[in-house]
């Protein structure tokens, strides 16, 4: 069996992707709402308000791990198309074999990064892109730049939203560039972390959402009432925090930062 599958023995059927030390995804295959890891429920809320369950709808996914999101939304929503752009094709197999995807679930698996894979999707194919890459323990460069963002644009179609995880810590150096690309191609951009990546206690996950769907305030509610609360900023205030920051291109792109602390399963 591939070590980088790793068993959960605090449930039957419960699996983790480690990657060079760090936990990077997680599945249950008796459970496909049990997400093990927090950023992955703020990543489902904003999904849960923009689509309805029983939706169907039309899905690319960069990064591909043990499949949790896209297992989720096979759940949720059946019959949806989903495409899942996962370079590390050993760790495909090794998931298809051990923890395999239901039958039937619509989902198909390109060993393909993200960035050359969404260029040979159409214009206004997809209603939701949700990006959750990592290499090692960093977000790749090349999903950070203003270019990356105008061809997630390109492929949603009108409506459509982006959700995307990343990692930093205060002063949020590398994050503020990023958001400042994404409000470049984007009207309506919500950020959400937990307080104490706000405030520089600890290294954490900060997931961004675009998308002209999602009302702020109903997700506001949802991260204020979950089981590890988390804050919200958009508008204004966001525009605020990212100031001057500048978006990445092509030609001055940067990884994430590395983790001062391990990314937690919980």
């Amino acid at each position: 069996m591939d070590p980088r599958l790793v068993r959960d023995h605090d449930r039957p059927q419960g699996w983790i992707v480690r990657c060079e030390g760090t936990d990077q995804s997680y599945v249950d295959l008796d459970d496909p709402t049990f997400f093990g890891f927090d950023y992955v429920e703020r990543i489902v809320d904003v999904i849960d308000l923009g689509f309805a369950a029983g939706q169907r709808i039309t899905a690319v996914h960069v990064g591909g791990g043990a499949m949790t999101i896209p297992r989720y939304l096979a759940f949720t929503r059946p019959t949806s198309g989903q495409i899942v752009f996962e370079p590390d094709a050993s760790l495909t197999q090794a998931v298809r074999e051990v923890i395999p995807l239901m039958r039937n679930s619509g989902i198909k698996v390109r060993a393909e990064g993200g960035r050359s894979g969404l260029t040979k999707i159409r214009d206004n194919y997809a209603d939701l892109v949700v990006v959750d890459a990592f290499s090692g323990s960093e977000v790749p460069a090349e999903l950070g730049t203003l270019e990356w963002f105008k061809d997630v644009h390109r492929v949603l179609r009108a409506g459509g939203t982006l959700v995307m995880n990343m990692t930093d810590v205060a002063p949020f150096g590398y994050s503020r560039r990023m958001v400042a690309g994404i409000l470049s191609c984007f009207d309506h951009v919500i950020l959400g972390a937990e307080p104490s990546t706000w405030k520089g206690r600890r290294f954490g996950n900060l997931v961004v959402c675009a998308s002209e769907d999602v009302d702020p305030h109903l997700l506001g509610r949802k991260a204020a009432g979950g089981v590890f609360p988390y804050r919200l900023m958009y508008g204004i205030e966001l525009t605020r925090w990212v100031g001057s920051a500048q978006p990445f291109t092509d030609k001055d792109s940067q990884c994430s930062p590395k983790p001062t602390t391990p990314p937690m399963f919980r």
